[in-house]
């Protein structure tokens, strides 16, 4: 009696070990379908993150492309709006001198006028 009783025992332990492992290997199973679910999850987060830094730095590259372009552009603009001015200047210089050659000449022909002018009268009286 004893003995059948050790061994009822003993055989219900045993199923119990049997239905505990079985439990455990679906258990660490579940816990690794779980952990590559997780990773698979975040894979996708960083995936995607990684997929964006790429395109902001090919952005960021052609967003610095222009703006030196633009810088240039604007350089050069700045340096014809400069020569221009110089040339405005020099047309006025030209201006000023041409005003200049012209009161000359009045004054000359004035000044021959009146010699002619006292000339004709010397020679008339």
């Amino acid at each position: 009696m004893l003995s059948s009783l050790i061994k009822e025992h003993q055989s219900k332990q045993a199923a119990k070990r049997v239905v505990q492992e079985q439990k455990r290997k679906e258990c660490i199973a579940a816990a690794n379908e779980l952990t590559q679910a997780l990773v698979d999850h975040l894979n996708v987060g960083v995936a995607q993150a990684y997929l964006n830094q790429k395109k902001l730095d090919a952005e960021a590259k052609l967003l610095h492309q222009g703006a030196m372009n633009f810088a240039k552009q604007t350089q050069q603009w700045l340096a014809l709006v400069e020569n221009f001015s110089s040339a405005l200047k020099e047309i006025g210089d030209v201006e000023n001198w041409a005003r200049s050659i012209e009161n000359d000449m009045k004054i000359i022909t004035d000044t021959l006028e009146r010699a002619y002018v006292t000339t004709q009268q010397s020679g008339s009286q």
